[in-house]
């Protein structure tokens, strides 16, 4: 019986579009964990984000 797990595509989507030299450092399991699971591994976090404090802030 295998488990049949299919990656989160929005997730495999932003994997892909980060630029090469940040995904030059990611390892298979802090993208498997991410794409897979519910929550950034920490590792992972670290170095994307600068990527997302650029997004645009709520109004408060």
């Amino acid at each position: 019986m295998s488990e049949s797990r299919k990656p989160d595509p929005e997730k495999v989507a932003f994997l892909r579009s980060l630029p090469e030299e940040i995904k030059a450092t990611i390892t298979g399991e802090e993208a498997e964990q991410f794409m897979f699971g519910e929550y950034i591994p920490e590792s992972l976090y670290e170095k994307i984000k600068h990527l997302l404090d650029e997004a645009p802030d709520s109004p408060a």
